[in-house]
């Protein structure tokens, strides 16, 4: 349930950011016991709201409001680079908004980065710069990322397909200072020489043209450059692994690429071509087994896959029983065993047995592995009382010793469990025991942080009734409006729409803050295939049939005709509409609500023309779903959505400081003869760096970010600047595409045989338990051979 709060008497509406209304709301149903949080970071201001919070739960958002009072900035649960909107959750869950550090790669090759906070700056244009230097122990990332974030302080921004036709002196003067300083403050010395050599990446301002750089392509230079080094000094035992002629071709292409003298004012095409270059070089065998290390959150399952594909690449001509056995690659899975515990056992174990195996090797990490893990869930109280004794007594079992097995002669010793943790009577019982408990793998502290974990976020169960609160949401009241119109237009349309949104939440990509779309999304995604697509329409077009203005005066046609400076015409005679549909007069369309969802799923799943029309499917990378065009597509280009973006808007729930709302003017930079502009209410929210008009080097505690992707494109059918798809991340489209096409495979598999191969409304969350179940249960297996559960049965 969604509550709407307008108050049109108030002497500072609502949503405004310096509204009192919505914190004294919030602190009011707090005092009487309710569940209340505010949610800042939206587009319009949100509360939170549940009948019966329990006393934990009470408690946080006490605190969290008591933190709120004293000026204590908390970001841990909320987004720091996003918000997500009121109309595109309107019945979701909505907590904190991350995204990834590095979405993807365009086909440019360029990173679309995302933005940080930056807190004031003190320092002058030249110290900022100089303050660049990678540490260390600092990784080359960790060192990009910092550049990155230097770059944006001083007003600059690296160059883009998108961004390139306005890209000005001032800011390629702002980005090679920043290129220059990344390379110079390099802690590896001779990597910084030998790449400073190459022509491409000369600072020779008296050459014409003189070359252009971009803050990416600098950082692909210098992961390239390591990758050759690494291949050019690494000299393998020739008697085991001969350096391939192919990887000597990548590096010398590397090469030729850097060498390049002159590509002037196209960084882009320079990027390209090093981005192309740079994938092979990951790609060599030598290099990836040189670089081989287990991740922070890596299963020792995983990190010995990996070593296995390497090894592949290596050896292709070698026959399996050969390859597990090169010394080599053994000692490189060891030596890259990241928990230092789990690698002296493993290394103990090899040079007391003479072991080279690499499934030998990786059977004994993931035991001593599987022990450790299980000794942090026991310290963290995650399992029962009663289970701990038989925890450790398995403990005992998988720190023991290896035995060796006695093959018979009909076995053969490849791929064979020669050392395994022996499958005795007692141990075949614990195992048993063992499997029924949780993998101590998928328990805190043993996974990885959830980034999109929110303490404060509501349970689904157990707190009484959940609405949100809405402030002023006069935009999302005139969408309601269109929604429930369009469902009066046919009596499939709601069936239908329900249908999608449940299929997407069991599927698990309808979570806005986790990088997906939101509901309202696929209600718009479901209307344009109704009105636009299917054959003959299913709905008409409302906005396309908007009666004439009515004869108002200009004051009264607000909500009618205009909310917020949008025009919000649409055919909204509700009675009119029920009337013509219950009789039939709106469409001509005969089709079944399964041979609609039928087509619904093949045109976002695919792009060519479809089975059932002459009409193609949806594409993603161009296209922009908007509900009010005929033809209900736009392309990206046109619409000017080829790249991110962030702006800044002002904090909701706080009162503005007119005297910190302006820039830091006493930071000095190359262009200080172009006006620094302060910010001021009518600025905010539209800050990019143009000719005249510079993001400023610094915003206060008041200010927001808002990041705008456009890896989908959805218009919102009134705000048309508004994507309402630009929460989803490059996983999240990913994740999106790949359900659709999922869920047409099914449909399609179905319909030639009459059954279905898998149940299309199968819940991820289960699917994802059944799968890490049968995971964990193979990893039992390998640790102590096949026979562990046919024993088990026996017995």
């Amino acid at each position: 349930m969604d509550v709407g709060l307008l108050s049109p008497m108030s002497w500072s509406s609502p949503e405004s950011p310096d509204s009192p209304i919505p914190r004294l709301i919030e602190k009011a149903l707090l005092a009487h016991g309710f569940g209340a949080r505010l949610l800042t970071r939206t587009r319009v201001p949100i509360i939170k709201l549940c009948e019966k919070p329990g006393e934990r739960l009470r408690l946080d958002l006490l605190d969290a409001r008591t933190k709120w009072e004293k000026g204590i900035i908390d970001d841990s649960n909320e987004a720091v680079d996003d918000v997500i909107d009121d109309q595109d959750a309107p019945d979701g869950a909505i907590a904190a908004l991350a995204i990834a550090e590095i979405e993807n790669l365009s086909p440019g090759g360029q990173h679309q980065d995302s933005q940080t906070r930056s807190g004031p700056v003190e320092r002058t244009y030249e110290e900022q710069l100089a303050s660049l230097k990678q540490a260390d122990s600092q990784s080359l990332v960790a060192y990009y990322h910092n550049a990155k974030r230097l770059l944006r302080r001083l007003n600059g921004r690296d160059i883009t397909i998108s961004n390139a036709t306005d890209f000005k002196d001032t800011d390629y003067k702002i980005l090679d200072d920043v290129a220059n300083v990344f390379i110079n403050g390099l802690h590896d010395r001779d990597l910084k020489r030998r790449i400073q050599a190459y022509p491409s990446f000369s600072f020779d301002i008296t050459s014409e043209p003189s070359n252009r750089r971009s803050l990416v392509g600098a950082f692909m230079m210098v992961e390239g450059e390591q990758l050759a080094t690494i291949w050019e000094t690494q000299a393998m035992i020739e008697k085991s692994i001969q350096l391939r002629p192919d990887s000597k071709f990548v590096v010398q292409t590397w090469k030729d690429i850097a060498c390049k003298k002159i590509f002037g004012t196209e960084p882009l095409t320079l990027n390209r071509e090093l981005h192309l270059a740079l994938e092979h070089l990951r790609k060599i065998p030598l290099v990836q087994l040189i670089q081989l290390k287990q991740d922070q959150y890596e299963s020792p399952t995983q990190y010995h896959t990996r070593a296995i594909q390497i090894t592949n690449g290596l050896c292709p001509a070698r026959p399996p029983s050969n390859r597990s056995f090169l010394p080599e690659i053994s000692q490189h899975y060891i030596s890259g065993i990241r928990d230092k515990h789990v690698r002296d056992e493993v290394q103990k174990f090899a040079s007391c047995t003479g072991v080279q195996s690499l499934r030998t090797l990786a059977r004994k990490h993931k035991s001593i592995h599987l022990a450790t893990e299980y000794e942090r869930a026991i310290e963290k109280g995650l399992y029962r009382e009663e289970d701990i004794p038989a925890i450790k007594e398995y403990m005992k079992i998988l720190q023991g010793d290896f035995l060796h097995q006695t093959l018979g002669t009909d076995k053969p010793i490849v791929d064979a469990f020669d050392f395994v943790v022996p499958a005795t009577k007692k141990t075949t019982e614990l195992v048993g025991k063992i499997r029924q408990l949780p993998d101590p793998s998928k328990l805190a502290p043993n996974k990885p942080r959830d980034r999109y974990h929110d303490s404060l976020e509501f349970p689904k169960n157990g707190v009484g009734v959940q609405c949100d609160i809405n402030f002023s949401a006069h935009l999302a009241l005139q969408n309601t409006l269109l929604l429930r119109c369009y469902s009066y237009t046919d009596p499939r349309v709601r069936p239908m729409v329900l249908f999608v949104k449940h299929w997407a939440k069991a599927r698990g990509i309808n979570t806005p803050y986790r990088g997906t779309l939101s509901s309202y999304g696929y209600v718009l995604m479901v209307l344009h295939y109704l009105v636009n697509v299917a054959v003959p329409f299913v709905c008409p077009n409302l906005q396309q049939l908007a009666p004439p203005d009515p004869n108002l005066p200009v004051e009264d046609l607000e909500d009618v005709t205009t909310c917020k400076g949008w025009n919000v015409r649409f055919w909204r005679d509700e009675e009119e509409i029920q009337r013509l549909a219950h009789q039939g007069h709106l469409n001509q369309n005969q089709e079944s609500l399964g041979s609609l969802l039928r087509g619904f799923f093949e045109y976002y799943a695919q792009n060519h023309v479809m089975s059932t029309t002459r009409k193609r499917g949806f594409d993603w990378g161009r296209d922009v779903l908007s509900l009010r065009t005929h033809g209900g597509r736009l392309s990206k280009q046109k619409k000017g959505w080829t790249g991110a973006k962030t702006v800044l808007q002002l904090e909701t729930g706080a009162l503005p400081d007119p005297a910190k709302a302006g820039v830091n003017n006493e930071v000095k930079s190359p262009i200080d003869g172009i006006g620094q502009q302060a910010i001021t209410n009518t600025q905010i929210g539209q800050f990019n760096s143009t000719e005249g008009a510079l993001v400023p080097l610094s915003k206060p505690k008041e200010l927001k970010e808002v990041r705008h992707r456009y890896l989908f494109a959805i218009e919102d059918p009134f705000e048309l600047e508004h994507n309402v798809a630009r929460t989803v991340t490059h996983n999240g489209i990913v994740s999106i595409r790949d359900e659709f096409r999922r869920a047409w495979r099914i449909i399609r598999t179905a319909g030639k045989n009459g059954q279905a191969v898998e149940n299309l409304l199968e819940d991820a969350n289960a699917e994802s338990e059944k799968t890490e179940g049968k995971q964990f249960t193979e990893l039992l297996e390998e640790i102590h051979g096949p026979s562990i559960f046919s024993s088990s049965a026996t017995n």
